[in-house]
């Protein structure tokens, strides 16, 4: 199955994996109130409209319930790359990287740091690797 799925298909899984568990820990933690929103992952200038503690708080809660669903459908995206042979499976790994592209884009306006640039290479790299995958699809039946 290894050989036939192809290793760079079964890293993106395992990346996706990785993120899954990632997302629904954290989101768990800031739907419980017991942390504070991350910086790196927000521009300043939303940071700064969310200045008023009341307000950053509710805000993580829902960003938590949002983290949580984010998590579910990365666990989704993994499983397709991992044993997905249809094109639905492929259509839905790709829809939620480019999605995930785009958040990723939103996050870095007005903040550019080393955490998020890393997500979006990543992305992007997931984004070529399934792109080329899906050639291969195509033209050699694989």
């Amino acid at each position: 199955m290894l050989r036939k799925r192809g290793i760079l298909l079964i890293l993106c899984a395992l990346f996706y994996a990785v993120l899954c568990i990632f997302s629904i820990v954290t989101g768990i933690i800031y739907a419980g109130g017991k942390r504070e929103l991350n910086p790196l992952e927000l521009s300043d200038s939303f940071m700064e409209k969310l200045s008023d503690p009341g307000r950053r708080s509710a805000f993580a809660k829902k960003m938590g319930y949002v983290t949580i669903v984010v998590g579910i459908v990365q666990g989704i995206t993994s499983y397709c790359l991992f044993v997905g042979k249809s094109p639905q499976a492929w259509w839905i790994a790709l829809g939620f990287t480019i999605f995930s592209i785009g958040s990723v884009s939103v996050k870095l306006k007005g903040k550019i740091n080393a955490f998020p640039l890393l997500k979006a290479t990543a992305y992007i790299t997931i984004l070529v690797i399934l792109l080329l995958s899906s050639t291969r699809m195509i033209y050699f039946g694989a």
